[in-house]
């Protein structure tokens, strides 16, 4: 069994972030996405015995300096895998990437988009459930900006469909599939480029070939994940930074905030993340936020926020926002005047 990994995208939702570092090595929580993910996975990889990751990158990285490439070895090699590296020179969607690692599609494999992360105290056993084809799926309350699936009573698929614009189902398509014999799939991706079956954006999608293969007999099944997090665009990355916070606080409680820390005349509202060496003084942070290294923080009031390494805060009041590496953030102090009744925004 092999692991694939698409991560070609431009990640263009979440810019300015994406613009010098590719989405899954994001940090959350002091780890990268990718990081996240490839933990996740470690248990799955030791059950199946899975010595293979494949990962699809862009063949252009605009991404400044960012080695890619070094950074995957690296992730691999942690986890005691193989990585083997396909590029997509054009984004034209989840079908063409896939394509583009054709020569490993071969036997059972496991595709997991790189900007989801999931919890499900099932998951092996499912794989072991001697199903041909799992997609994992995750009850939403906007369907309509997700690719979803319409299921029997067995949890049988019986309908793929692309962000619809009217109500089907609120099962949401999560990123994560299991094909049984991923040579069946390569024949679909391949008629899919061949007969230029794109969506109304112009790309070739994954969920086309799914209901091709579902109209031609294949069996795919549901199977529903515990906890999921999607890190697509700003909202999503902040609700799951959220969720992390949440679930890493309950299993090690204060020890998200770093021993080499400063924090003078402050209020810490947990749960929250606080790298080495940054510095806090006379500010309200919390709760459900994550700050990086080698940051200062003064005279400010924070809350359900990421903020990364090496930048300066002072004199501000934040909540639900993002601020990159290397940022200077002043707000200027005010003279005001005002009179009974008045208001000041």
């Amino acid at each position: 069994m092999k692991i694939i990994i698409p991560m070609a995208g431009k990640g263009t939702r979440l810019h300015p972030h994406t613009l010098k570092t590719p989405k899954p090595f994001f940090p959350i929580v002091g780890k990268t996405i990718l990081k996240r993910l490839l933990e996740n996975l470690s248990k799955l990889i030791k059950i199946f015995s899975i010595d293979e990751i494949v990962f699809i990158v862009s063949s252009n990285n605009n991404n400044g300096n960012y080695n890619i490439e070094k950074n995957l070895i690296k992730l691999s090699n942690e986890i005691g895998v193989h990585p083997i590296i396909y590029y997509q020179e054009k984004p034209l969607g989840t079908a063409d990437a896939l394509l583009k690692a054709k020569n490993s599609l071969i036997g059972p494999i496991i595709i997991i988009y790189s900007d989801t992360l999931f919890y499900n105290n099932n998951f092996e056993n499912e794989l072991d459930s001697k199903l041909d084809n799992i997609i994992w799926t995750k009850k939403v309350n906007n369907p309509n900006i997700f690719g979803v699936v319409k299921c029997n009573s067995l949890g049988l698929i019986t309908h793929f469909i692309e962000k619809p614009n009217d109500y089907i189902s609120n099962l949401a398509i999560i990123g994560i599939y299991y094909f049984k014999n991923s040579t069946l799939l390569k024949k679909e991706l391949e008629y899919i480029l061949d007969n230029n079956i794109k969506n109304e954006q112009g790309e070739y999608q994954l969920t086309s070939a799914l209901e091709n293969m579902r109209k031609k007999g294949i069996k795919f099944f549901s199977k529903q994940v515990n906890e999921w997090m999607d890190f697509g665009c700003k909202k999503t990355i902040i609700s799951s930074n959220s969720k992390i916070l949440s679930i890493e606080y309950s299993k090690k409680e204060n020890k998200l905030i770093h021993k080499k820390s400063i924090i003078k005349n402050s209020l810490i509202i947990n749960p929250c993340y606080i790298d080495e060496n940054t510095i806090i003084k006379n500010s309200i942070i919390g709760p459900y936020v994550s700050i990086g290294k080698y940051t200062k923080i003064i005279n400010s009031n924070i809350k359900q926020s990421i903020i990364l390494d090496n930048t300066e805060i002072n004199s501000v009041i934040l909540h639900y926002s993002m601020i990159g590496n290397y940022c200077y953030y002043i707000e200027k102090i005010k003279e005001l005047n005002l009179g009974d009744y008045s208001t000041s925004r």
